[in-house]
């Protein structure tokens, strides 16, 4: 199963056999907000605190996912999910509500393909039958975390990226009908020496590239493989980076074949200065609008790159360094699972 140095090849062939995304008022307003099976009109959600609405989301999410599998949480073996809130607090309230045994992950907005990597490597070890994996995130509980809350009205800079509210959710099986996870690259971090909590996008770009060549190099794959390469969330800083760090690699992948989650979700004219981030803005593209592309047809061969900025608040008041990861999981379309 072990490809290279460190990918996996998952010849058991996982199955998403069903997804399920939730977002906000702003993604209600997007450019694929018909692709969201839960839109909130309020960021509150009827709740105390930003925190609690969070949870919401990322439980609606998993519920509905389930719901559209025919399944019940006792079906599951396990849930993997995790957040950017401190010491995940939403992820882990919610896997109280749900009761469905719990792996918490960090990995800030590479969270949704880590947990799909290694919700898949669980299955095709036949360690799990099912498992259902989703990451989350909220604007205002996120701003409010790490830079200023919303209320108080500061200044962005036109590098920084709008924090989504989202959830996204995938059931992952060892048989049944839908897109199958053949492979994935699970990244090293990288840390190019960026300081700067407001460009994340050419913080998080370097590592993008790397696990992108790696994973390239480690299945001996050529350039053209894919019919779709996406990055979660690099924007419009980070992404012409990547796409500039692969030629220097000699990986030369058209425009048009590598493009960001972060600059898909939402509409031209909103206020999103260089796009979209967060752990839901690529689970919510991904599992939403992506494999609803590919079950219709119209995409056989899908490489997601979700990358992360490992910062913390604490980190950042202590001048360190942004160091940042990149987890990319191979999905190609598919009938009957094996």
């Amino acid at each position: 199963m072990l490809q290279g140095h460190q990918s996996w090849s998952f010849e058991q062939k996982p199955v998403i056999i069903s997804t399920a995304t939730v977002g906000g008022p702003f993604e209600a307003n997007g450019a694929i907000a018909d692709d969201f099976d839960i839109l909130h009109s309020d960021l509150w959600l009827g709740q105390e605190s930003y925190e609690k609405a969070q949870k919401v989301i990322l439980e609606e999410s998993i519920v509905r996912s389930l719901e559209k599998a025919s399944l019940q949480k006792e079906d599951i073996q396990f849930m993997i999910t995790g957040d950017l809130i401190n010491q995940m607090t939403p992820s882990s309230f919610a896997s109280r509500t749900l009761t469905i045994p719990y792996v918490g992950l960090f990995g800030a907005c590479s969270t949704s393909m880590e947990g799909l990597a290694l919700g898949a490597l669980l299955v095709n070890s036949k360690s799990a039958n099912r498992i259902v994996t989703a990451a989350s995130s909220h604007n205002a509980a996120t701003e409010k975390q790490f830079r200023y809350p919303t209320e108080y009205g500061g200044q962005k800079p036109p590098t920084a990226q709008w924090t989504v509210t989202a959830s996204g959710a995938a059931v992952v099986a060892n048989s049944g009908e839908g897109p199958v996870v053949t492979s994935a690259t699970m990244g090293k971090v990288i840390d190019m020496g960026l300081s700067d909590p407001f460009n994340m996008g050419a913080a998080m770009a370097p590592a993008a590239a790397d696990t992108i060549a790696a994973h390239f190099r480690d299945l001996n794959l050529p350039n053209d493989y894919y019919d779709l390469i996406v990055s979660g969330d690099l924007g419009e800083i980070g992404l012409p980076i990547a796409k500039e760090l692969l030629s220097e690699k000699q990986l030369f992948i058209e425009d048009d074949t590598f493009q960001d989650c972060g600059l898909m979700i939402y509409r031209e004219g909103q206020p999103i200065l260089a796009g979209a981030s967060g752990p839901g803005c690529s689970a919510a593209v991904v599992y939403g609008h992506l494999l609803k592309i590919m079950r219709e047809g119209r995409l056989k061969r899908l490489l997601v790159v979700a990358t992360g900025a490992l910062l913390s608040p604490l980190s950042y008041q202590q001048n360190e360094t942004i160091p940042c990861i990149a987890h990319a999981v191979s999905i190609e379309a598919g009938g009957e699972g094996e």
